[in-house]
């Protein structure tokens, strides 16, 4: 496993840990299909700007085909349609059962990644997997109440792990970056055809300064969490990237208890030990996996 892939991959959680908490100020006063856009669009260009700078212009003028097709449905089923089913439900439903929800995401990425990636999920993600569902149920005390709404955050939450799938296989030929800026321009595009068939896209340009503030503010947030997210996860495998992601929660959670000046209760401070064992325990036992696999071609190559 690469240490750089699985270090930006922790970056990229401490980085949502902070962005989930900011946007929650950010998000109010706003309709989140809108600010969404809004978020992706400044994002887009962010990124575009990144490649012109860096000379990465070249790359995306010689994709093919097939790989802009590829980069359009990860926009769609990653960077739009999630979104607009996540925060509808989320609108619509109690945070806590959304919320934990939300947090099954690395299950349903991991099953597509044995599916589809033919990523091996070992007895230590068995582990680590059911210390996070315990970890994430002590800390956030879901109500197990189900509606239609929360079928759309779980359909959503399973549109999630499927990009992740998607971006993972074209990230065998193409640059974090790139999939990072197909994600949100695409999205983007996607999003404001909603926008626009819905009448909402002239609220873009009638919004307040502190609100374009905000957008630029989450929308910087957004940037550092995609840049390395898709280039710790081309080095990383699924299976290991989307539990690490759970880190997020943890901290999200302490800085609202900070702002709040609330003390962290027993469950929840026994929460988050169980959210880091687990975490813990799925990169332990890979990286002891892949040790040992090493081990055996070395041992294998002596002997031939």
């Amino acid at each position: 496993m690469n240490n750089k892939g699985l270090m930006l991959v922790f970056l990229t959680a401490l980085i949502s840990g902070f962005s989930i908490f900011i946007n929650a100020f950010g998000v109010k006063g706003f309709d989140s299909s809108v600010f969404t856009f809004s978020k992706n669009i400044v994002v887009a260009l962010f990124l575009f700007s990144i490649l012109m700078f860096f000379n990465k212009f070249n790359e995306l003028r010689k994709l093919s085909l097939k790989q802009w097709k590829q980069l359009m449905f990860i926009g769609l089923i990653g960077g739009s349609i999630p979104f607009l089913l996540f925060f509808k439900g989320l609108q619509m439903t109690t945070g806590t059962s959304s919320a934990f929800i939300h947090k099954t995401l690395f299950i349903y990425a991991s099953v597509f990644a044995l599916l589809f990636l033919k990523e091996k999920l070992n007895k230590g993600f068995i582990l680590g997997a059911g210390l996070l569902l315990i970890g994430n149920y002590l800390m956030l005390k879901p109500s197990f109440e189900f509606s239609f709404w929360h079928v759309l955050v779980l359909v959503a939450t399973i549109f999630w792990a499927a990009e992740n799938a998607i971006s993972k296989n074209a990230l065998k030929e193409l640059s974090g970056t790139i999939v990072a800026f197909g994600r949100m321009f695409f999205g983007s595009l996607f999003i404001l055809v909603f926008l626009i068939s819905t009448g909402k896209f002239s609220s873009i340009f009638s919004m307040s300064i502190e609100q374009y503030g905000w957008i630029l503010i989450t929308s910087v947030f957004l940037l550092g969490y995609v840049l390395t997210y898709y280039n710790g996860l081309k080095r990383v495998k699924l299976s290991v990237a989307a539990p690490v992601l759970a880190l997020g929660s943890p901290i999200t959670t302490l800085l609202n208890l900070v702002y709040k000046g609330i003390a962290l209760s027993l469950n929840q401070s026994l929460g988050i030990l169980l959210i880091i064992a687990g975490i813990m325990s799925i990169v332990w036992f890979v990286k002891v996996s892949e040790l040992l696999k090493y081990m055996f071609k070395v041992g294998q190559h002596g002997r031939s």
